[in-house]
């Protein structure tokens, strides 16, 4: 009798520790569903297999322990009717708690796996959105590159055109001043005149004794 209020005792503890341990399992399931951030980083996966762990250790336990309230149940004589009832109330809690675990089980496996595939979803999308960022970046770096390029060019184009005024103004000045001296001194064109005249009755001359030593050589040969 002793050794029945000991295993039934035990049994009772074991299961209400159980039914605590799985509902914290079960709660995992929801936390990860809406949480955001990284299941790895954010240790979800350890607390998991912590309490996992714990788990199949407690029902292990309790397979122990209701072996042993059956072993006793096979002598009817010494328990009472209500404590055989109490042994396969152990038993069948025992096949509960066995198939909710296997059910809890697989509901937190699909929500990491779920979760795992969301997050790396969203590292996509971040790296593409970070990927594309820097590629507009360096897109209107090039742009600024080139309007800076532009601007230099333009720059440069405008003190160009500055420079051929400053020369062409200093051009008209020269031959402003150069008009002035030659309209002031009207002798110096009377003597360029009589230089060019002089030049063309040279060239006329020249001409003249060419043309009339050509005829004498175009006379001997003939004759």
């Amino acid at each position: 009798m002793s050794n029945y209020e000991q295993l039934h005792r035990q049994c009772r503890t074991l299961e209400n520790l159980f039914d605590t341990k799985l509902t914290s399992y079960s709660q995992i399931v929801s936390a990860i569903s809406r949480s955001t951030e990284d299941v790895e980083a954010s240790g979800s996966r350890e607390r998991w297999k912590d309490l996992e762990i714990e788990l199949d250790e407690l029902l292990e336990k309790l397979e122990e322990t209701n072996e042993q309230l059956s072993a006793l149940s096979n002598d009817p004589d010494v328990l009472s009717p209500s404590m055989l009832r109490a042994i396969q109330r152990h038993r069948e809690l025992f096949q509960d708690n066995s198939r909710e675990l296997k059910r809890t089980k697989a509901n937190v496996k699909n929500a990491l796996d779920q979760a795992n595939l969301l997050s790396g979803v969203r590292n996509d999308i971040d790296a593409y959105k970070s990927s594309a960022a820097d590629s507009l970046l360096g897109e209107r770096g090039r742009i600024d590159s080139s309007h800076r390029m532009t601007d230099e060019l333009l720059e440069q184009a405008h003190e160009t055109r500055a420079e051929f005024s400053r020369q062409r103004a200093s051009l008209a000045g020269i031959n402003t001043r150069m008009a002035s001296v030659l309209s002031s001194m009207p002798g110096i064109n009377n003597v360029v005149a009589m230089i060019k005249s002089r030049r063309r009755r040279d060239s006329i001359i020249m001409g003249v004794v060419i043309g009339f030593c050509a005829i004498l050589l175009l006379t001997y040969l003939w004759n």
